[in-house]
């Protein structure tokens, strides 16, 4: 579990984020949602440690980031998988170099385990085949997989995702929304991601996390979104098409439910 108590941050005297206050669930998917310049972004980058907050704490599984010495951040370290937006794979390593990277920089395994766990992440995320080919020769969808062995590869606790569906098509993201919850669920580990992407909201929004303008203004799950109060949110859920059609269909069922008592 991950907690965010009272996190507020300023850039040269702006104040981005407002006492934040948030619970991020172990074996859960639990998303981080908002508008481009919203803060997101800025909140997520204090949960990894990446900025400190001027005021409040990060707490991880009770240990709170700022209170730790060197040696346990560097421990911490090792206990987060990092997926980030464009994949970030090395362009001259094959699929399994990528996988073997923080194997070969963090962990104390023999070649020949590295190699046993790197293969194994690949073949969970679905590719076969695919060890000895290079990022500009498969998709994008697989390169996002690889991506995701990578960051499951030292066997982390927490897992955090920037935009996971960034770039893809429809049906991709849904294979990789997927294949994030299963992961999640089988290895138990705290995942958060950071998306706009209302789909992966409805399809594995199990913990949700609004940010608007630097304030939490909302928190809940892919059951209880569409009944919230928060008119910020409800701007942001409804802003496509499909969304407002999927409004009105709520609007009219709750009516009738009225009509019928």
């Amino acid at each position: 579990m991950i907690k965010a108590e009272n996190v507020s941050k300023w850039f040269d005297g702006q104040r981005i984020l407002y006492d934040i206050n948030a619970t991020f669930e172990t074996g859960k998917t639990n998303l981080i949602i908002g508008q481009s310049g919203s803060g997101k972004t800025v909140f997520m980058k204090c949960l990894i440690g990446l900025l400190q907050p001027e005021e409040g704490r990060i707490l991880y599984d009770g240990r709170a980031i700022r209170d730790m010495n060197n040696e346990d951040r560097r421990h911490l370290r090792t206990e987060i998988g990092m997926l980030f937006q464009g994949s970030a794979l090395f362009d001259n390593e094959t699929v399994l170099g990528n996988v073997m990277f923080p194997l070969k920089m963090f962990s104390s395994l023999s070649h020949a385990e590295q190699l046993d766990r790197a293969h194994f992440c690949i073949e969970r995320v679905g590719l076969t085949n695919a060890d000895n080919k290079y990022p500009s020769e498969i998709s994008g969808g697989m390169q996002k997989r690889v991506a995701i062995a990578r960051a499951i590869a030292l066997n982390p606790k927490y897992l955090f995702c920037d935009e996971p569906n960034s770039g893809l098509d429809p049906k991709t993201s849904i294979l990789i929304d997927e294949l994030l919850s299963d992961i999640t669920h089988e290895y138990g580990m705290t995942t958060i991601i950071n998306t706009h992407d209302m789909n992966s909201v409805l399809g594995i929004g199990e913990n949700i996390v609004f940010i608007n303008r630097g304030h939490c203004d909302w928190t809940g799950n892919d059951r209880t979104i569409f009944r919230s109060k928060s008119q910020s949110l409800n701007d942001f859920v409804f802003a496509s098409k499909l969304f407002q059609e999927v409004k009105l269909v709520l609007e009219r069922d709750a009516e009738a439910e009225e009509s019928a008592k």
